[in-house]
């Protein structure tokens, strides 16, 4: 039996609030089950191991983060504004209220060396959903070098999320301002 729409979302809702702010070892099985107000045996029935409730969350995260990219991309001018916008997202996503300190995608990684399958894979379709994007955008803007500028900018983008941990309160003038640059000198 499937779980209601309204229980699922309350217990994801669970799982990425302590997952992504407490991290995922140090997140027990139980204080999601309690967090969500639902049974053990209400979450099992909905995801069969803390790996798959994790890839779900993961999923979900990175759906949200590709409506927020969509969105700040509609409210560019130009392709370079486009391309850039990357920067906007990052920032107003994380002013969401499930914005989190850092980057959900690479916590999972950090945590899981030999991550589950799920795991894995939800990281991974993250990975590529940036890099592809990015390659797409850059196009109008370098041409055939979008690939070479999308690894760039998705290395300017993983570091960004990853000072956040540095520096909670950073904002990403200086990803953005490293971006500028590498745009410069094509």
């Amino acid at each position: 039996m499937a779980l209601r729409e309204s229980t699922e979302r309350r217990i994801l809702d669970a799982a990425e609030d302590l997952f992504f702010s407490n991290g995922v070892a140090a997140t027990p099985i139980d204080a999601v089950i309690d967090r969500a107000g639902v049974s053990a045996a209400t979450l099992y029935r909905g995801w069969a191991s803390k790996e798959l409730l994790l890839a779900a969350a993961l999923d979900r995260r990175q759906r949200a983060w590709i409506a927020e990219w969509d969105a700040r991309i509609a409210e560019a001018h130009d392709d370079q504004g486009r391309l850039l916008a990357v920067f906007d997202a990052l920032e107003s996503f994380r002013e969401q209220p499930r914005g989190s300190r850092w980057c959900a995608f690479l916590g999972a990684a950090a945590e899981y060396a030999d991550a589950p399958q799920q795991v894995a894979d939800a990281v991974r379709a993250d990975t590529e959903a940036l890099r592809s994007r990015l390659t797409d955008l850059a196009r109008p803007v370098v041409g055939d070098r979008a690939a070479e500028l999308a690894e760039q900018l998705l290395l300017v983008v993983s570091g960004d999320l990853a000072m956040r941990l540095r520096e909670p309160g950073g904002s990403t003038a200086t990803a953005r301002s490293v971006a500028r640059a590498l745009l410069a000198e094509r």
